[in-house]
């Protein structure tokens, strides 16, 4: 839940966006940033962007430094942290276990090669031995190996992938390759506690209320546990998997187990040492799991080959809709106080042509690429919730102030994920290594293990105390004159904002043609930005605060500033209207003769409303002749039949008038290609043509012509026969505005008849003639 402080809200400044020095009847456009998937196209270095879209400083993080100690090593894959803060780091491929305690580290195993490594000889009276590892509680082996012998080992290629400490405090580490084992560090050094004779890996080390030692071990998949002095070492489920990767233990004694391959969830119950499958999930591995308070089980579940040739995506940028969820406390209210700042942007309605946040309409949730890395929530009663999913592969899990701490690859990141809440952020993002792959919490320190290259990182509970975001490139579609930027934020006492831009026109925001970061100033009301005119414009928020002024409330220091909202606005000088397209085309259907339907296309940068005029010539002439103006869609139907036949010119004119003042209007035009305007139908040559009859034989020859339009049908009847009958020309072909026919008609009886012939153009433009004819 978010929390907010009395004395952090005081001053409402509501501030218009004024743009001088360009032509008044020009609107300004608003670009928003309000939402996570636009914030995050920007850049954040210790700052936090979290799914509600807000933007504060990050956790303070520092480096530890561990010199010569991570030469040979490529992956940190456990930490563990004792009560006197005292940190221990597991890595690969040689086994290193390095001691980190009042800055200064060392390695404290593997020991040098001639140093031995005992066997536990704990010789408690209440533990029986099971030194054979079979699970029994018994030593079946007569030829005990000697407790106080001493052993060496090869070192090479060997990993500590789990640790732990027992219920005295004593680190455990589990020792995987050639030769797998569980070893425990005292004051008298490092023993050898249990070694499974069917494994190579432990991969997971948890222990119960009563301190008993569980072992996810591999290849066999099994699970193993051991008594508070890890002695009497019990198999008590053996697993269809390869690997168990992770073990959680509830307070009735109920054991979780995480496999990989299937993705499975066990639920084993120690007592007849059976399992049932808790849950399947869509992924092949569970890389952790973790009990909280309530008894709710969350699992981390992944697939690594999912994310191999995948799109970066964030599921925080994946808004579901506008709110939060309602967790009963009162939304706060600002109170006036001396100092603190809180600055609001002011209100613009959606027709002024700003770019829509995504506060005007619910947002849609973003597609998620199919088989991405989850967290799942499990409750007692065994129902699962997907709580978060991102395309990565998940390592570590952890839980802090009851907020979930994910570390993820193949981009070193630590997620926050609140189950309650649904806020999820990127609290800390590693510029070069490339996964974070263990994560510890002792109170208010997160200590973060990477891996390629190996870093130790203290993440603290305090923020940093300087942090910048920079956004995204912002296109106006022409160069602009750039207004001001307004935030929506509160700025608590000891804290400040401070603002930098710069412009360019090209896309590339690397490019060296871009102006220089203007000078940083605080942003302490709507503020101007001076950068050049440009096409796009970048602007740099610098986050501050005072670690050194505290509070009750707040004893980390002064609390971060908090931006929900920016705007900025630019202004395009009046540009003219394009019209892109002109066509004219008559209709397919024959049912309207002379219809012409003009369409057009036109655009305007400035996305000022258009309407446009139609004007007409015939060509030849110089005059327009009006046809339709003040006209707001982009088609019209024109009856050519009012104009004489001959070709024409179509001239469209868009103009922008009504969104500009008649000093400002511009207009711009485009005239179409010539358009034949032909409403006249063929034309018989010869007027005087006649029939020639011989006999019952007639045969009529005659020629037609056209002004525009090739010849496009022939046909006739006799003694106006419904059934007309088609001809060709004598070339066979219609194709000119000049074809010849000839028409016989053989056997035709004795009396009088009526010849009749249609003719018509290539766009039916039709005509008849008739002739009698005499059979004697």
């Amino acid at each position: 839940m978010r929390r907010f402080h009395t004395w952090q809200v005081s001053v409402v400044i509501c501030v218009g966006f004024i743009v001088g020095g360009v032509c008044f009847g020009v609107t300004s456009r608003i670009t928003r940033h309000s939402t996570a998937s636009e914030l995050l196209k920007g850049e954040t270095k210790n700052v936090v962007v979290d799914s509600e879209g807000t933007i504060k400083l990050g956790r303070a993080a520092d480096e530890i430094e561990l010199d010569s100690l991570v030469d040979k090593v490529w992956i940190i894959n456990s930490i563990v942290i004792d009560s006197d803060s005292t940190v221990y780091v597991g890595t690969s491929p040689n086994a290193d276990i390095i001691k980190y305690t009042d800055g200064e580290a060392e390695k404290i195993y593997p020991l040098d090669t001639d140093e031995p490594i005992d066997k536990d000889d704990d010789d408690d009276e209440d533990e029986d031995d099971d030194d054979d590892g079979d699970g029994d509680g018994e030593d079946d082996d007569e030829d005990v190996a000697d407790p106080n012998a001493s052993e060496t080992y090869d070192f090479s290629n060997e990993h500590v992938f789990a640790m732990a400490l027992d219920a005295g405090g004593r680190l455990l580490a589990g020792i995987s390759g050639q030769d797998c084992r569980l070893v425990r560090f005292d004051d008298d050094g490092v023993k050898t506690i249990f070694e499974p004779a069917d494994a190579k890996y432990i991969l997971a080390i948890t222990l119960d209320e009563l301190g008993n030692i569980y072992l996810g071990t591999g290849p066999e998949g099994r699970v193993y546990r051991l008594s508070p002095f890890g002695q009497n070492p019990t198999q008590i489920y053996d697993s269809r998997d390869k690997n168990i990767l992770s073990l959680a233990v509830d307070t009735s004694g109920y054991v979780y187990a995480g496999g990989d391959e299937r993705g499975l969830i066990y639920k084993i119950n120690q007592a007849d040492k059976t399992a049932t499958v808790l849950f399947d999930s869509e992924q092949s591995e569970i890389t952790a799991l973790l009990l909280d308070d309530e008894g709710n089980l969350y699992a981390s579940a992944t697939s690594a080959k999912a994310v191999g040739g995948s799109r970066d995506f964030s599921s925080i940028s994946a808004a579901i809709g506008g709110g939060r969820p309602d967790d009963g406390a009162p939304t706060p209210k600002n109170k006036a106080a001396s100092s603190p700042i809180s600055l609001k942007i002011a209100n613009t309605a959606a027709a002024n042509g700003g770019d829509k946040s995504s506060g005007d309409s619910p947002a849609k949730r973003a597609a998620m690429p199919k088989s991405a890395g989850h967290i799942y929530k499990i409750s007692p009663e065994g129902f699962v919730t997907d709580i978060f999913s991102e395309m990565a592969v998940f390592f570590a899990m952890a839980e802090q102030d009851d907020q979930l701490l994910l570390g993820t690859g193949n981009k070193a990141r630590l997620f926050t994920v609140d189950p309650e809440t649904e806020n999820k952020a990127i609290a800390y993002d590693d510029e070069r290594s490339s996964q974070i792959t263990a994560v510890a919490v002792a109170g208010d320190i997160a200590w973060l293990g990477c891996a390629n290259p190996p870093k130790l990182i203290k993440l603290s509970r305090s923020f940093a105390p300087k942090g910048n975001y920079t956004s995204d490139l912002i296109d106006a579609g022409q160069p602009a004159k750039w207004g001001k930027l307004q935030i929506d934020a509160d700025i608590p006492q000891g804290s400040k904002i401070l603002l930098a831009s710069r412009s360019g026109n090209v896309k590339d925001p690397n490019d060296p043609t871009f102006s220089a970061w203007t000078k940083a100033v605080e942003v302490t009301k709507a503020t101007q930005l001076t950068c050049p005119l440009g096409r796009y414009c970048q602007y740099k928020l610098t986050l501050r605060t005072d670690s050194d002024s505290a509070s009750d409330n707040d004893p980390l220091g002064a609390g971060s500033p908090v931006i929900r909202e920016i705007a900025v606005a630019h202004i395009i000088p009046n540009l003219q209207p394009k019209v892109t397209s002109v066509k004219a085309v008559r209709p397919t259907s024959q049912q309207k003769p002379g219809l012409f339907q003009l369409s057009f296309t036109a655009t305007d940068d400035n996305k000022d409303k258009l309407i446009y005029e139609i004007e007409f010539r015939k060509i030849g002439r110089t005059g327009w002749i009006g046809l339709k103006d003040k006209l707001t869609v982009t088609k019209y139907d024109w009856e050519s039949k009012t104009v004489e036949d001959g070709r024409y010119e179509i001239r469209i004119t868009a103009s922008d008038e009504r969104s500009n003042t008649t000093a400002t209007k511009l207009a711009g035009s485009r005239i179409s290609n010539p358009v034949v305007v032909d409403n006249t139908p063929p034309t018989i040559v010869d007027p005087k043509t006649r029939p020639r009859v011989r006999n019952s034989k007639v045969t009529l020859r005659f020629k037609l012509t056209d002004e525009f339009s090739a010849i496009g049908s022939v046909s006739y009847t006799v003694d106006s026969n419904t059934d007309w009958i088609s001809t060709l020309p004598e070339d066979m072909i219609y194709d000119t505005t000049d074809e010849a026919f000839v028409i016989v008609i053989d056997d035709m009886e004795d009396g009088s008849h009526v010849l009749a012939v249609k003719f018509a153009d290539a766009v039916a433009n039709t005509a008849y003639k008739t002739f009698d004819i005499e059979i004697k």
